[in-house]
């Protein structure tokens, strides 16, 4: 349930409400740059994943007065998860696991590798008028379908019903990469001129959504979420063209989130710029997985004004990448899995630590902080994940 933060000594232009319960000094402080926005509506969300990010925590949501904020939206620009369900059951599919995931996992390119030949799409044939995109394009049409690293990724796991549900979460890949950093330092020039009480320390520059430069970065972001989605599709195919040479059941109608970007939106009377970055609209199906080897969830958005119709993209990170990896062994995550009996498809294991368990939040506890803005329909165990 929601908490409005006591801010000792602290006054900002709006108040501070958090699902979190655990939140560090470092996203706090985030949290109360973003309140003293000039132009921020109402409150500013945390979520109950909500850990530092760059400029705004992820996990974060922020409602905005006629202004956009690169950096509030994010580098992965459209990221987000498509799942759905399988008329398969576990103990067919766990006998055929490793065939299937081997074929998935030299399929589709992970890390930084791209695909050899350009990929088709009819997204290619609309690109907007931003000097960026059509700077990226021909390589943009190498990374669709394309998985990436981090903490993307491609999993397989069981419902309580004993079904296979399959699930792929990745973004726009390098192609928002540039975006993002392309227009952030296109809003810093502004922000200088416009906006000198916005400390750059805070890398919270902004665009005016009623000027050329705002409506082209809307634009081009709009472009990046319709790649980000145009690549899970891909991905999908390809997955599924494998699963059907293995099954004949044909899978569910899926579900598909994004949890980076900003959108147009009317909360409490007035209409806004909402700010998600690493948080999903609630209104509907959503998706909100757990870390690798841990579980997640399928639910119900209940559309919570409080939260502004959001809620968690995931667990949440604990531990940053470099601390994961300094302080959890790769021999350490591989027991685990294999204890958990999840079968682990990586190139390179010498980052695996970051996306240990322990590296994150217990996906429960999330779950259970947010359940006035989620109701919990599926739950998955993991049966194997393809990492970059």
């Amino acid at each position: 349930m929601a908490k409005k933060l006591k801010l000792v000594g602290m006054e900002t232009k709006v108040p501070v409400i958090s699902w979190a319960d655990d939140l560090d000094e470092d996203t706090i402080r985030q949290a109360i740059n973003l309140a003293n926005l000039p132009f921020a509506f109402r409150h500013v969300c945390l979520m109950a994943d909500a850990h530092v990010g760059y400029g705004m925590p992820i996990g974060g949501v922020l409602a905005a007065e006629g202004h956009i904020i690169p950096n509030a939206v994010g580098v992965d620009i459209g990221c987000g998860v498509r799942a759905w369900c399988t008329q398969v059951e576990v103990d067919n599919f766990l006998a055929l696991r490793s065939k299937i995931f081997g074929e998935i996992y030299r399929t589709i390119p992970t890390g930084f590798d791209w695909h050899k030949k350009q990929q088709t799409d009819e997204i290619f044939d609309r690109p907007p008028k931003s000097p960026i995109i059509r700077q990226q394009l021909k390589r943009a049409r190498y990374q669709l379908g394309t998985l990436g690293g981090g903490n993307h990724f491609i999993e397989a796991g069981s419902d309580e019903q004993g079904f296979v549900w399959l699930m792929v979460h990745s973004g726009s890949r390098n192609l928002g990469h540039q975006v993002a950093t392309f227009y952030n330092r296109a809003a810093q020039k502004w922000s200088k001129q416009h906006f000198p009480s916005i400390p750059p320390a805070h890398q919270l520059a902004c665009l005016d959504v009623d000027t050329e430069l705002g409506q082209e970065y809307i634009a081009a972001m709009q472009y990046c979420l319709d790649f980000a989605r145009a690549n899970r599709k891909h991905m999908m195919q390809r997955i599924l063209t494998i699963w059907g040479e293995y099954f004949s059941e044909a899978p569910q109608p899926y579900i598909d989130v994004h949890h980076n970007y900003a959108a147009y939106e009317k909360h409490f009377g007035t209409w806004l710029w909402l700010h998600r970055k690493g948080a999903v609209r609630a209104v509907d199906k959503v998706v909100v997985p757990g870390s690798m080897g841990t579980k997640s969830y399928i639910g119900l958005g209940l559309e919570n004004p409080e939260s502004f119709n959001s809620c968690s993209h995931g667990a949440g990170r604990v531990l940053g990448r470099r601390e994961a990896k300094r302080s959890i062994s790769t021999k350490r995550v591989q027991r685990q899995l294999e204890a958990m009996n999840v079968e682990l498809f990586k190139t390179k294991l010498h980052d695996v630590a970051e996306e240990s368990p322990e590296a994150y939040k217990d996906i429960d506890r999330v779950m259970e902080n947010q359940k006035d803005l989620v109701k919990i329909e599926v739950a998955l165990t993991p049966l194997v994940v393809i990492k970059g």
